[in-house]
């Protein structure tokens, strides 16, 4: 459901440099292919809010992950194992077998017959004799294998990039792609598999922590466009403003999942969403400045929105010239204080659902993240270029002496920033630990994303959605205020996404490091601690 066919992001921190590095792992979308010929092939008349679908080849971008898995190893790792080390243990456990989680089998159960339907599907089902065709989705805790996957991971430890951009696998990509009616091609992947290392920026904005925490504040660092980091940093950076100014308390303890608090969370999120849908793209497609849109100045102007009372309709964008998204997640740090931020993702449970023949995986569904109107906008389709995407590791820093503070991300299209946000608020405003930030019960903003909207049937989704555990009592308090509230529960909570995270500790008497962790109870994951 994620993994070699979609794309990752990373950061990593430096513990020696006390600095915080960037990694984009996205890939882009075909260069032989138009706006007019995708609209044309899709017969999509109604720009205004026709969007790529999901399972559809023109959906389908470079992968980007396996380029930057090799970066990652090559740029940041201790020298100490080589690539064919590192993929060891995956191609034994493609090869002998992974035991499967519940959660992982729900979601295979579910997407089961459509991959059924797509040619080479079968490929990513379990073999067993009495079921239908021979093939299945895996139930929780039976093994799974798949070889195919294996001798990719082979390709890749032997051969670094070119092992998967040029050769079978970048040959399988490009056949199944264009008898879909895509347009990638075996020129996109080896260009992609021949770019240099492109070292990126992360961008970072200065938080308070709690007001009965002295020790001074924390940056919060995130990747760049076209990752949605900034949606976390902007929301974030508005409920500041707004304390300073006294338009909403200084929340502490006692005001967690409160009316008040939850109103200011959600229309701080839907101001930071309006920017981001807009401006969020591909950074070389674009001449906007980030940093622009976390400057002071211009989040106390988008504050100015803000209604202490009433949920506003907020629909436009402001502008930066103002005085100046199925996923996977981990957090790692070492006996160095160094800590790496990684997520990886193929858009989609499945992604585009389309299985290249003979190479073990499915090509991720980033395309469908790409506007299609009006012709001006930033992330408009457009040939080689990197659409919004919506996976984003995290990490904090103490901003006064840039030592490492946590290393976060929670995942789930739309919800990751606002995880991000409700996750960090946990931990800075109401003094939780690691698990019990996780734990917490959340909230998530319909937000009508190309291909990733909350809820695909609104053409603008102002739904807040709260997740079982928030009271009746507060639902109803948010709904006096003007909010369209959904209460979610059982499997459905997957909406509200799925995170871990590592906080750095140091012993008082002796400054030991010490690491406490946390690992997201909607999720499969764990917090493990490794020598």
């Amino acid at each position: 459901m994620t993994g070699i066919g979609g794309d990752a992001f990373a950061l990593f921190y430096c513990n020696k440099e006390k600095k915080v590095n960037a990694l984009n792992g996205s890939g882009r979308s075909a260069a032989s292919a138009t706006l007019e010929d995708v609209c044309r092939d899709l017969c999509i008349t109604d720009r205004v809010y026709g969007t790529i679908p999901t399972p559809s080849a023109l959906s389908v971008t470079v992968p980007g992950a396996a380029a930057a898995w090799v970066d990652l190893v090559e740029q940041f790792g201790s020298g100490a194992v080589s690539l064919a080390d590192v993929f060891a243990p995956a191609i034994q456990f493609a090869e002998n077998g992974c035991p499967i989680s519940e959660i992982a089998s729900y979601f295979w159960v579910a997407t089961e017959e459509e991959l059924r339907r797509k040619p080479n599907g079968i490929e990513l089902l379990k073999q067993d004799p009495s079921a239908p065709g021979g093939y299945r989705a895996p139930r929780p805790g039976e093994l799974y294998k798949n070889p195919l996957l294996a001798t990719t991971f082979r390709r890749l430890a032997q051969s670094g990039k070119a092992g998967f951009y040029k050769g079978p696998v970048a040959e399988a990509i490009v056949r199944v792609v264009k008898d879909l009616g895509g347009y990638l091609s075996t020129e996109d992947l080896e260009r992609h598999g021949n770019e240099e290392y492109e070292a990126v920026s992360p961008v970072s904005i200065r938080l308070e922590r709690g007001a009965s925490d002295t020790s001074g504040g924390v940056d919060l660092w995130e990747h760049p466009p076209n990752g949605q980091g900034i949606v976390a940093q902007m929301a974030l950076g508005i409920l500041q403003i707004l304390g300073k100014q006294g338009k909403i308390p200084k929340f502490g303890p006692s005001d967690h999942n409160s009316a008040e608090y939850l109103h200011a969370l959600v229309e701080a999120l839907r101001i930071a969403f309006a920017d981001g849908t807009w401006f969020i793209t591909d950074p070389h497609a674009t001449n906007f400045s980030t940093e622009s849109l976390l400057s002071e100045d211009y989040l106390a102007e988008r504050a100015k929105l803000f209604d202490a009372k009433h949920a506003a309709t907020i629909l436009d964008r402001g502008s930066p010239a103002f005085k100046i998204s199925d996923t996977i997640y981990l957090a790692v740090t070492d006996q160095d204080g160094n800590a790496c931020s990684f997520v990886n993702s193929v858009a989609d449970t499945f992604g585009s659902r389309i299985v290249p023949p003979g190479v073990g995986f499915v090509l991720q569904s980033r395309g469908a993240g790409f506007h299609l109107h009006p012709a001006n906008h930033p992330n408009i389709y457009a040939p080689n270029k990197r659409p919004y995407n919506t996976i984003i590791p995290a990490i904090l820093t103490n901003s006064h002496d840039g030592s490492l503070h946590t290393v976060l991300g929670v995942m789930g299209g739309a919800m990751q920033p606002q995880g991000h946000a409700q996750v960090l608020l946990n931990m800075l405003k109401f003094n939780m630990n690691p698990q019990a930030a996780l734990d917490a019960p959340r909230i998530c903003i319909g937000v009508s994303l190309p291909g990733k909207s909350t809820d695909p049937t609104k053409k603008v989704d102002n739904t807040v959605y709260l997740e079982e555990g928030i009271g009746d009592d507060l639902a109803k308090a948010l709904a006096e205020m003007g909010h369209e509230v959904k209460m979610v529960k059982g499997m459905g909570r997957a909406l509200f996404g799925r995170g871990q995270v590592i906080r750095v500790h140091h012993d008082p008497v002796g400054g030991e490091r010490i690491y406490s962790a946390g690992s997201d109870m909607r999720g499969d994951g764990a917090a493990v601690p490794l020598t």
